[in-house]
């Protein structure tokens, strides 16, 4: 369950008028706290940002599945059924498997949270895209930066 600071913020940026890509990163900065505080660790920094935007579609964030060939089928089924879970009223979890999924990452370490590690990912995630696309987003930022 995301805290409520975390429910609060992407409220807030859902009222400014903001993307969903944008208040889904207040549910994945919060994850990358829990492992940076050590509330528990994660295999990645792929897998700390994929905890937080699975949490973004469960709390009703729309953001939509990626597409075909942006990820494994399984994810995009996963993220279809986070949607779901968005849209719906919520039901009782179950006990074990939470615990399970708790116990799981606690076992894994903390360094997908460091400054390095995400350094990396950011720059993998930007080697992937295309010039034109990165340019496009920079100058967007740019025109919308607070001034």
């Amino acid at each position: 369950m995301p805290e409520k600071k975390t429910l609060e913020r992407a409220e807030e940026d859902k009222a400014e008028g903001k993307s969903p890509s944008t208040q889904a990163g207040e549910f994945v900065r919060e994850e990358i706290e829990h492992v940076r505080e050590g509330k528990h660790g994660a295999r990645s920094t792929k897998q700390a940002i994929a905890i937080g935007l699975s949490k973004a579609r469960r709390a009703g964030v729309k953001l939509r599945p990626p597409k075909k060939g942006k990820a494994s089928k399984k994810t995009r089924e996963q993220a279809a059924r986070d949607v779901r879970k968005g849209k719906s009223p919520g039901k009782k979890k179950s006990a074990k498997r939470s615990r399970a999924t708790s116990k799981a990452l606690k076992r894994e370490g903390h360094s997908a949270a460091s400054k390095t590690a995400l350094s990396r990912q950011a720059r993998s995630a930007a080697a992937k895209r295309s010039a034109a696309s990165r340019s496009r987003s920079a100058k967007k930022a740019a025109k919308t930066r607070k001034k």
